[in-house]
């Protein structure tokens, strides 16, 4: 797991040249990119939602696309389109901007209910049909959507579906004052962005995110995993629970989690920390919550605070018990 970690370390902190004062949502985004998921940014306009996608499209040795989607966006223009060629007398496929590894889609609530829907097939299946022909999309494939979730004017929200698809959501926050000011002078002349290099290679990304699958996590935490999903659908506050996907996102945000911290097997704290991020956006806030002010990301919280943590040995077995180790 030293290489995860090594790897994480690497990744993370290419990625703060430019997003300064935003570890725990850097974090994230590496998470996300380890589990090969999707992650939806939303915050206000101005804070780097953009930026963080470009960012990670920098530090990779992969392939980059940007979608700006607008109401007149067609599915073609997301997916490609096959031309005829008069030359040949043949159709001859034209990507769309979805084939790259990663993808950001800016500003996703923008498009029509259509044009939304034609991410669903790339980001489940991670392939592409245009006439009836698939293309497979290359590893990894990793789909970074922003939204503004204040403005909803000319927006589509996204169904419950396409918001399942994505393994976390983050928020990034205005910055403290010492973070924006910094921001300011490395700014004064050029954005760092410009001079960002890639860090690691295609390879070391897909051998990265094979290694977390192999992350040992005891049948006690996989039962609290279970059981807080569970809650979520149990929940007074909450019309819509969180569904298996829900409980397999963070049974495998937890792996990386634990795998960026140089560990071979996963905690309860790994699966509290990646709670919110996985669940909050999975959920649908009853009417009567909602009256009373209540988020999803709050219920979540309430959810994880109510649930007491499983004891025993969280390892391997071939390690003495890890509450033991810390006293």
């Amino acid at each position: 797991m030293k290489d995860i970690k090594a790897f994480g370390e690497l990744v993370i902190g290419n990625l703060e040249k430019v997003m300064v004062g935003k570890h725990n949502t850097v974090e994230m985004v590496v998470i996300g990119l380890l589990c090969q998921g999707h992650v939806l940014i939303e915050d206000v306009p101005g804070v780097g939602k953009t930026v963080l996608a470009r960012t990670l499209a920098r530090s990779l040795d992969c392939t980059f696309s940007r979608i700006q989607f607008t109401p007149d966006m067609l599915p073609s223009d997301v997916t490609g389109v096959s031309i005829y060629d008069q030359s040949t007398k043949k159709f001859e496929f034209r990507p769309g901007p979805i084939m790259g590894q990663i993808v950001l889609a800016d500003e996703i609530n923008r498009a029509t209910p259509k044009t939304q829907a034609a991410l669903l097939e790339a980001m489940e299946e991670h392939q592409v049909t245009v006439d009836g022909v698939t293309h497979l999309l290359e590893r990894p494939f990793m789909v970074m959507a922003t939204q503004n979730p204040i403005e909803y004017e000319g927006t589509f929200p996204l169904p419950e579906a396409q918001l399942d698809r994505f393994l976390l959501r983050v928020r990034l926050g205005y910055p403290s004052i010492q973070d924006e000011v910094r921001i300011l002078e490395e700014q004064q002349l050029q954005h760092p962005l410009e001079t960002l290099a890639a860090v690691v290679e295609t390879k070391e990304i897909l051998d990265a995110a094979d290694a977390i699958r192999k992350i040992f996590v005891s049948p006690q935490v996989k039962r609290y995993i279970v059981d807080l999903t569970r809650r979520t659908r149990e929940s007074d506050d909450v019309y819509l629970g969180a569904s298996p996907r829900g409980s397999l996102g963070l049974f495998r945000s937890a792996q990386a989690r634990a795998a960026l911290q140089g560990r071979e097997y996963v905690l309860p704290d790994d699966v509290k920390a990646m709670a919110v991020p996985v669940l909050g956006h999975r959920i649908i806030v009853s009417p009567a919550a909602r009256l009373r002010d209540l988020s999803a990301d709050r219920i979540v919280e309430e959810i994880v605070r109510g649930q007491p943590s499983p004891g025993g040995d969280y390892s391997s077995g071939n390690r003495p018990n890890v509450k033991k180790e810390a006293k």
